[in-house]
């Protein structure tokens, strides 16, 4: 399966508490809670790029898999990270978050991030 698509949050779990713990200020994560954000994902062979829109932010990271890129955190910062592919998984660590995106069905992209004992959990349909 293709990763290809746009995708909007359908409901997501320990939103703020991750947020908190990644240092999002509150001003913020109250403002990002109930903004459904879309995320386009571009696949091309090995070649990947990830736009994610909230509200008027926009994040894009492209990056090959199984090679160094440097990638943008939720937080805005820039780090080098190596995107791996695992079937219908992509994993990657960005400064000790582990982030695993899976594509669970045809119209479904569950992306899950941990960071210590907190799981934050996103759950996107295709568009």
């Amino acid at each position: 399966m293709s990763f290809t698509g746009k995708y909007q949050l359908e409901s997501q779990e320990n939103f703020e508490a991750f947020m908190k713990a990644i240092g999002l200020p509150d001003e913020l994560i109250q403002k990002g809670k109930d903004i459904k954000s879309v995320s386009e994902i571009e696949e091309n062979g090995d070649n990947f790029k990830v736009t994610v829109t909230t509200g008027s932010k926009v994040l894009v990271n492209t990056f090959i898999i199984g090679q160094e890129s440097d990638l943008e955190t939720v937080t805005g910062e820039k780090v080098k990270a190596v995107v791996k592919r695992d079937a219908n998984k992509l994993k990657v660590s960005l400064k000790g978050i582990e982030s695993v995106t899976e594509l669970v069905d045809a119209n479904t992209i569950v992306n899950t991030m941990t960071l210590g004992g907190i799981v934050y959990r996103r759950i996107s349909k295709r568009v």
